[in-house]
């Protein structure tokens, strides 16, 4: 466990936040495509084309997921949880994130929700290690 791989949880937090917002940019695109109207920006949903359409869906799906991540991570992070296993889930649920909103993009359901259960799995993981790190090594209080 050095300072190196605890960072690397925290990195991986940031990259998510990020990858909320990467299919927006493809929502954004749609948009101005069919001209955006400022007055009533959510009421265009329906006049986008379907690969924007998606891209929102992307967009939404992947607030839920940084909101199971997140909180693994630092979980991971808290505890000491710094194995390759964590580690390799943290950089793995990043991956597979990027490819889920690639996916779902471009309507290929099935690599699609393939990449959304590969996700939960690594913040189940992550989740899963921090608890059994901290049966075995529990917080003495004073």
């Amino acid at each position: 466990m050095n300072l190196q791989d605890s960072a690397i949880l925290l990195y991986c937090i940031a990259a998510a936040a990020v990858l909320i917002y990467l299919p927006f940019l493809v929502v954004g695109y749609g948009r101005v495509s069919v001209g955006y109207d400022m007055s009533a920006p959510r009421a265009m949903f329906d006049k986008l084309p379907p690969y924007a359409q998606r891209a929102t869906w992307a967009h939404q799906n992947s607030f839920e997921a940084f909101t199971l991540f997140a909180p693994a991570a630092l979980m991971a992070y808290v505890t000491g949880e710094h194995s390759s296993l964590a580690i390799g889930a943290a950089i793995t649920f990043i991956i597979v994130r990027l490819l889920y909103s690639v996916f779902y993009i471009f309507d290929i359901p099935i690599a699609r929700s393939l990449m959304f259960a590969i996700g939960s799995l690594c913040s189940g993981t992550l989740f899963v290690l921090s608890i059994l790190l901290s049966a075995n090594n529990p917080i003495k209080l004073l």
